[in-house]
Formats: structure tokens, sequence, C-alpha cells
């Protein structure tokens, strides 16, 4: 199979793990939001890291064939999820804000598309770089 062939396959792998992804992060914030009635950045808090973990497993088994050292690629995750939760949870929370008003549910999917696309990168030429098909 040519490498071209191999990228979008895996393009084509995380994009709909990505969806199963973010079907459980919209199920988890739902429940948080609508029956909890917990607020708007702890539901999002707590639907991003199920989100994550979801999305991580499934990715490193199917779309990347890594088998490289798991805890030493779910911290590089971490890694990412240390810069992009705090940025992510801030837009949120200013956006869905009194001042601006957004809808949660806009704001929600802007940053699930955010996520996505740099997850990828950094999933694809960071973490699993040495190890694609391993």
């Amino acid at each position: 199979m040519t490498e071209s062939k191999k990228e979008f396959l895996r393009t084509v792998k995380f994009t709909l793990f990505s969806i199963s992804a973010g079907i459980v992060q919209v199920v988890v914030f739902t429940l948080l939001e609508e029956v909890l009635h917990w607020q708007h950045w702890v539901c999002y808090l707590l639907a991003l890291c199920a989100s994550v973990l979801w999305n991580f497993t499934l990715n490193r088994k199917f779309t990347f064939h890594s088998a490289s050292n798991i805890p030493i690629a779910m911290a590089k995750v971490a890694g990412f999820y240390v810069v992009f939760t705090p940025l992510s949870t801030w837009w949120t929370a200013v956006l869905t804000g009194p001042k601006v008003g957004w809808n949660e549910y806009v704001v929600l999917v802007l940053t699930m598309v955010a996520n996505f696309v740099s997850e990828y990168l950094f999933q694809r030429f960071v973490v699993f770089r040495n190890s694609l098909d391993t």
C-alpha cells in the first residue's frame, strides 16, 4: 500500500474515531449540563476527559497501530491537554458568559472542531511519529 493511501486511511479512521469520541463528549456533557445542572465549564472539562480517554485508546490501537510505550504516549497526550484544556475552558467560559452569551452547544461544537484538527496533528507528528504501524 502506498504511503499516501496509508495516510488517507489513517485520516479517515481518526475522523471516525473522533466522531465517536465527540458523541461520548456530547452525551457526557449533556447529562451533566441538563440532568445535574452543573456549571458549564465543569461539564465541559469532565466530558472532554471522557472523550480524550476514548479517543486515545482507539486511535493508538487502530489508527496509528502503535506499539509504543503507552504511559509515555499518554503522557504526551496529557501534555497536549495541559495546554488545550485551560485555553478551551477559558474561551468556553468567556464565550458562554453573560458578556458574550453564545449558546453552549455552539461553543462546544467549535471547540470540538479545534480539538479535532490540533489533536490529529499532535498525535500524528509528535506522539506516534516514530511508532506508526509497529
